[in-house]
């Protein structure tokens, strides 16, 4: 079978290089087109006509850039943060519109998936929790998207579908899960969940230390937005 070809979108920032270097070393896709800032999207893709589009941009331009993509008839992968489930439920619609597919990821670490799956299986049998997320001194948003995420599947878990509400400086409450946001020189990324109950507390933890724990989840992202319908959530769609 042919190799995928994907536009990333992106590609001179950290997690971009990475991409397009783990992209260059695999057989199931190609680097189309590498997209950097001042580059007309919409141009270079009526030139490669490349099936896979890959954000990897900053906050804020994840669902400029997916909508963009599903215009030219382009399956999109989005690792930006700031895309949030209504962000995706609009996606949705226009790709499903359009007979294509593709996947928003707020953490392409499958780790971290993993972690948020057991979280959200104990929650439903603890009355309390709250997140403690660590990023670099430099990341942009604050709570990260998947912080909100996690928040978001301990609520439904409990059976809480209250939305989302602002807190104090650096606090964050989805459906009443608080998460409080760490930025500081020499962390990468890190998350914490706690559960408390009467008497006994389980906690829950993923650290991730280089960009290539996002390789793996990167490339199962990829494989599911190439024959997906509709956009999905998660990189646990991936994984069913």
């Amino acid at each position: 079978m042919s190799s995928l070809a994907v536009v990333v979108v992106g590609a001179s920032g950290r997690m971009g290089t990475f991409a397009c270097d783990l992209l260059a070393a695999s057989t199931d896709f190609t680097v189309a087109a590498r997209v950097e800032r001042g580059d007309d999207l919409s141009v270079i893709l009526r030139e490669t006509h490349a099936p896979l589009g890959l954000d990897l941009t900053r906050a804020g331009l994840g669902e400029e850039h997916a909508r963009t993509l599903l215009e030219h008839g382009v399956r999109p992968v989005v690792g930006t943060s700031g895309v949030d489930r209504e962000a995706t439920a609009r996606l949705d619609a226009l790709a499903r519109e359009r007979a294509l597919g593709g996947i928003v990821v707020p953490n392409l670490s499958l780790g971290m998936c993993l972690l948020q799956e057991a979280a959200a299986s104990a929650a439903a049998w603890f009355p309390d929790a709250e997140i403690v997320e660590k990023h670099r001194a430099g990341k942009v948003d604050s709570p990260s998207s998947t912080a909100r995420m996690t928040a978001e599947r301990i609520a439904e878990a409990r059976g809480d579908h209250n939305g989302a509400e602002a807190g104090p400086a650096r606090e964050f409450s989805v459906a009443g899960v608080p998460i409080h946001a760490v930025r500081l020189p020499g962390l990468e990324a890190h998350q914490e969940i706690l559960l408390g109950s009467t008497g006994e507390l389980l906690t829950f933890r993923h650290d991730v230390t280089s960009r290539e724990a996002y390789g793996p989840g990167l490339l199962l992202a990829l494989g599911h937005a190439a024959s997906c319908d509709g956009v999905a959530y998660g990189l646990g769609a991936a994984l069913r």
